[in-house]
C-alpha cells in the first residue's frame, strides 16, 4: 500500500509535464474534430431575416446623380462653378474641384406607390421600385477604386482582411455539400480593381474564401481530371490523401488541414455538380427571356440566373462584379451601355426569387464603391470619383420595401440626412443575417477581429 502511494506521488510530481502534454493533445483532438467540417451549418446569434445573399457589385462606381439622386438645383447650375463654400477642404481624385457643374444627363420619373425617383436608364428597376430599400446617403473614406472596393468588401482599405462573403460563410456555414458556400462571378470589361482581395478570406481559414466561377465548359479552372486519370484512381488517391491529412489534423489541430480536406472533397463532388448547375439551357425559354440570358455566353444576365440556381442548391453567398462604371468621360454612352447590360437581369433576379418564394429570406444588394462628382470631367461628359455621397439599393432579406433612406444636399455632393457609412452598412447587413457585428469575431494576432473593426452602428430605419 505504501509503495503504491509512493508511486502515485512520484508520478504526479515527476510527470506533470507529461500529463499536461497528454491533456493538451486531448484538447487538440477535440478541436480537430470540431473543425473537421468547417463549413457545417451554424446558428447565428439570433433569428436571421436573410439566410443567403446575392451581392451585385457595380465596380467602378455608378453615377448616383444620373441614376438615382435627381437634383433640380444641379440642372440650374449646369455649366456654372459650384459654390466655393461647398468645396472648402475638399480633395478631388483627379479633377480641379473648381470644375464646372454637370447637370443630370437623363430624364427622371417617379415610380410605384413609393414614388421612387429613377433615371430613364433603369426601366426594369423602376418596375420593382416598391420592392427596394434605396439608400441615397451612403459615404465612404476612399476615393480611388482599389482601396474603396477593398473597404466596401472587407471593412478596411488594407489588403488581407476577410471579405463580407467570407464572414457570412464563417458565421453561418454552408447548406451546399457539392458547391462552394461563397461563389464569385466577374462580368464587364475587366475584373475589379481590388482583385481577389475583394473576396478573399484574409486571416480566416481559406475554406471561407470566395471561389470564382467562369462561363464556358470549365466553370472552375483545373476541376476536370487530366488525361489518363480514371475515376477509380482519383477516388483511391483522394481517400488516401484525406486519410493522411486527417491523421495530421488530429495530431496538430491546424484548421488549414481541415480546409485542405474540405477542398479536396468539394472539388471531387463539384466535378458533377458544377457543370450541372452551370447549364442554364435547362431553364425555360420564358425564364431565359426574362433575364436576357443566352446559354453558352458569359454575361451579367447569365451570372444572375446562375446565382439563383446556386442559391437553390444551398450556396450561401454569391457575388457578381460588373466592372464597367468608371465614366470619367463618355458618360452618356457608358451609362447607357452599362444599364442595358445590368438593369433587366437585376430586376429578373429579384422577381424570380420572389415568385419562387426565396426573396423574403434572400438579401439582394446592388451598388458600387463610391459615387461621382456633380462637377464635370472629360470635357463636358464625365464625372470624377466622389466618396462623400452615393446610392445603393437592397431587396428582400428583412429590409423595408418601397423605402428611401437618406438625403444629399442640393447638388448631391454631401450626405446630409441619415448618413450611412460603409461600416454602418456592414453592421446592418450582418444584423439581417442574424449577427451582432460586435460579436462576430475571429482571434488574429492577439485581437478579436471583426468586419466592422471598431466602427459601425446598426441602421434601424432600414429594417422591415
Amino acid at each position: 500500500m505504501h509503495g503504491t502511494a509512493l508511486a502515485r506521488r512520484w508520478f504526479l510530481k515527476e510527470c506533470g509535464v507529461g500529463l499536461g502534454a497528454a491533456a493538451l493533445t486531448a484538447l487538440a483532438a477535440d478541436d480537430a474534430k470540431a473543425s473537421a467540417d468547417p463549413l457545417a451549418v451554424k446558428a447565428p446569434h439570433f433569428a436571421a431575416k436573410a439566410k443567403r445573399v446575392v451581392y451585385l457589385f457595380m465596380a467602378g462606381a455608378p453615377s448616383h446623380l444620373d441614376l438615382f439622386d435627381y437634383k433640380p438645383e444641379l440642372v440650374k447650375m449646369n455649366g456654372q462653378l459650384p459654390p466655393a463654400k461647398l468645396l472648402e477642404g475638399y480633395r478631388a481624385a483627379f479633377i480641379n474641384p473648381n470644375s464646372k457643374c454637370l447637370g443630370p444627363i437623363f430624364k427622371f420619373a417617379k415610380h410605384g406607390q413609393s414614388g421612387a425617383e429613377l433615371s430613364e436608364l433603369l426601366p426594369y428597376t423602376a418596375k420593382m421600385a416598391d420592392e427596394l430599400c434605396i439608400v441615397k446617403s451612403m459615404a465612404t473614406d476612399a476615393f480611388n477604386h482599389a482601396p474603396a472596393q477593398v473597404l466596401m468588401n472587407t471593412g478596411n482599405m488594407q489588403f488581407g482582411r476577410p471579405s463580407f462573403g467570407s464572414w457570412a460563410l464563417y458565421g453561418l456555414g454552408s447548406e451546399s455539400k457539392n458547391l462552394p458556400g461563397f461563389v464569385v462571378f466577374s462580368t464587364g470589361s475587366k475584373g475589379p480593381s481590388g482583385g481577389n482581395s475583394c473576396w478573399g478570406s484574409g486571416f480566416l481559414p481559406t475554406v471561407y474564401s470566395g471561389v470564382q466561377f467562369r462561363g464556358g465548359a470549365e466553370p472552375v479552372l483545373y476541376l476536370a481530371n487530366p488525361e489518363g486519370v480514371s475515376p477509380g484512381l482519383q477516388d483511391d488517391t483522394l481517400q488516401s490523401v484525406n486519410a493522411l491529412n486527417a491523421l495530421r489534423l488530429t495530431e496538430v489541430g491546424d484548421p488549414e488541414i481541415a480546409t485542405r480536406i474540405s477542398a479536396y472533397e468539394m472539388a471531387y463532388r463539384m466535378q458533377t455538380a458544377a457543370p450541372e448547375v452551370m447549364d442554364i439551357a435547362k431553364e425555360s425559354k420564358d425564364t431565359l427571356a426574362m433575364y436576357g440570358a443566352e446559354p453558352g455566353k458569359a454575361s451579367f444576365a447569365n451570372s444572375c440566373l446562375l446565382a439563383r440556381r446556386m442559391l437553390e442548391k444551398g450556396v450561401r453567398f454569391v457575388q457578381i462584379y460588373h466592372e464597367a462604371w468608371d465614366q470619367h468621360g463618355d458618360l452618356k454612352n457608358g451609362l447607357t451601355k452599362n444599364c442595358k447590360n445590368t438593369d433587366q437581369a437585376s430586376w429578373a433576379l429579384v422577381t424570380d426569387l420572389k415568385r419562387r418564394g426565396l426573396l423574403d429570406d434572400t438579401l439582394v444588394i446592388w451598388g458600387g464603391e463610391f459615387g461621382r462628382t456633380p462637377m464635370m470631367q472629360g470635357g463636358t461628359d464625365g464625372r470624377d470619383h466622389h466618396p462623400n455621397a452615393f446610392t445603393m439599393w437592397m431587396a428582400g432579406g428583412g429590409v423595408k420595401k418601397g423605402f428611401t433612406l437618406g438625403r444629399t444636399d442640393d447638388l448631391g455632393f454631401n450626405a446630409v440626412e441619415d448618413r450611412v457609412h460603409v461600416h454602418d452598412l456592414h453592421a446592418t447587413l450582418l444584423h439581417l443575417m442574424g449577427f451582432d457585428h460586435e460579436k462576430l469575431t475571429f482571434r488574429s494576432q492577439g485581437l478579436d477581429m471583426r468586419l466592422t473593426g471598431v466602427h459601425g452602428k446598426l441602421v434601424k430605419k432600414m429594417l422591415a
